[in-house]
């Protein structure tokens, strides 16, 4: 019997961009040199409100933005921990094409985030953490035409943010203390965001 692909999945319901860059800044404390993270969710849905958040939490340099024209950025380590690549897949039909960004160079010693890569970027690691992020609604103003080029957060809506982790890399002792870091760093942020209501 094949055993399935993951047995670690855990959700999370965020309301807010605080909380979506707090999910991320805590896991950009705990990301190691090697890891593959493959971001999924809608147009709009925070997946590059999240990786600024991954940077941040990873102290690379500043300046995180969605990589759609460029396909992927390097984003330099600021306490020589891993660099972090952000990679946008969206232009990429098949997964033979992410290899003419030669990301298996930068994969051992940085931490690789790729946008829309489900099915595009298993291939480059036996270990992964699938992050998606799934929001409440579309906005009827919004044509999947006029998002073509602005996957930025819509703001403090209702979302959900699955993580599942899949390989050796993510052992039950580390996808423990990754939920108890995420779930302690969304408590901190919904008190602030209270003090301040």
């Amino acid at each position: 019997m094949t055993p399935p692909v993951s047995d670690r999945e855990k959700r999370f319901q965020l309301t807010s961009v605080a909380q979506t860059q707090a999910v991320g800044e805590a896991l950009g404390k705990l990301v190691r040199h090697g890891d593959l993270l493959v971001l999924t969710g809608q147009l709009g849905a925070g997946k590059t409100t999240f990786t600024q958040g991954l940077g941040a939490g990873m102290q690379v340099r500043e300046g995180i933005i969605s990589p759609t024209f460029v396909l992927a950025r390097i984003h330099p380590s600021e306490i020589k921990g891993p660099d972090l690549v952000h990679v946008d897949a969206y232009r990429l039909a098949e997964p033979h094409e992410v290899d003419t960004l030669d990301l298996e160079a930068t994969a051992p010693t940085s931490v690789t985030v790729v946008e829309w890569g489900r099915h595009k970027v298993e291939h480059l690691s036996d270990s992964r953490l699938e992050i998606d992020l799934e929001r409440a609604a579309l906005p009827a103003s919004h044509t999947s035409a006029s998002w073509e080029f602005d996957d930025e957060d819509e703001g403090d809506e209702p979302r959900t943010l699955i993580l599942r982790a899949i390989g050796p890399d993510w052992p039950p002792a580390r996808w423990e203390e990754t939920l108890q870091t995420i779930d302690t760093a969304i408590t901190h942020t919904k008190a602030l965001e209270s003090e301040h209501e």
